[in-house]
């Protein structure tokens, strides 16, 4: 399992992603489920991926060997990350590319009673589009994040979903959007041992066309550790601050008799 986040804003895209892969009790690894590509200037993709890790690895390898292959050995009308003319057709293209992955294997997987699932969340631009954002599904088809859903997550997604409902909205800045991503990651680490560092995040400020920061934190990483003792401070203070119940209010003075 893992846990992937993109958020849209007004400004740009936060991508954040962990890296841990986990095949059971005895087998515990880390691969990166970031990819980024930029096939031209005019464009730019951020591929976060979560689910089946071959699924995941050959969907990646497919898109590169697409990359790699000359405009003209592709049939009339077919679309590639070089060849999208908008960010859904490239979500689209993926979609394809996963479904066509799955099939390839799926006899031998259903046979070993396997799951070759896989979901991607892809950020990025085209030049004269807006930003976007995309989450495309095992079955290819794909939704799109919006104002009112700005954010899309693939994998664990529900311990770390009450941070990015409570204080998330399109006007935060590209900064403090990363932060709240990377304490939703922190959080559902800390309650679910399948998601794990190190965490990768990345910055695309709208119509930039590039990234404008990509780090890469580590379990022993100051800022997390910082991170973490301020979020827990601050829920610790606001849980002093919540309403007392009836009971614990302080009993009204008796007047003395005369």
């Amino acid at each position: 399992m893992t846990y992937c986040i993109g958020y849209w804003l007004e400004k740009g895209l936060v991508m954040v992603s962990d890296s841990r892969t986990n095949a059971g009790v005895d087998y515990i690894s880390s691969y990166s489920k970031m990819h980024v590509f930029q096939p031209s200037s005019d464009r730019l993709f951020v591929l976060l991926a979560a689910g089946n890790l071959a699924t995941t690895q050959a969907v990646i390898s497919w898109i590169r060997r697409d990359l790699d292959r000359p405009a003209e050995a592709f049939v009339a009308g077919a679309r590639d990350l070089r060849s999208c003319d908008y960010l859904f057709e490239a979500a689209a293209y993926i979609g394809r590319v996963s479904v066509a992955v799955q099939q390839e294997n799926a006899a031998a997987l259903q046979q070993a009673g396997a799951s070759g699932g896989a979901s991607f969340i892809l950020g990025g631009q085209i030049a004269g589009e807006a930003h976007g954002l995309y989450l495309v599904y095992p079955q290819g088809n794909a939704i799109m994040a919006t104002r009112e859903t700005p954010y899309l997550q693939i994998g664990e997604t529900k311990y770390g979903k009450p941070p990015l409902d409570n204080v998330g909205h399109t006007n935060l800045s590209l900064e403090d959007a990363a932060r709240l991503c990377l304490i939703s990651e922190v959080l559902t680490q800390r309650s679910n041992l399948t998601v794990g560092p190190p965490f990768e995040l990345a910055i695309l400020p709208a119509d930039a066309l590039a990234l404008a920061h990509r780090l890469t934190l580590g379990a022993e990483a100051p800022e997390l550790a910082a991170m973490v003792e301020t979020w827990s401070d601050a829920q610790r203070e606001a849980l002093h601050r919540l309403p007392s119940f009836p009971w614990e209010q302080s009993s009204p003075q008796l007047s003395s008799p005369t």
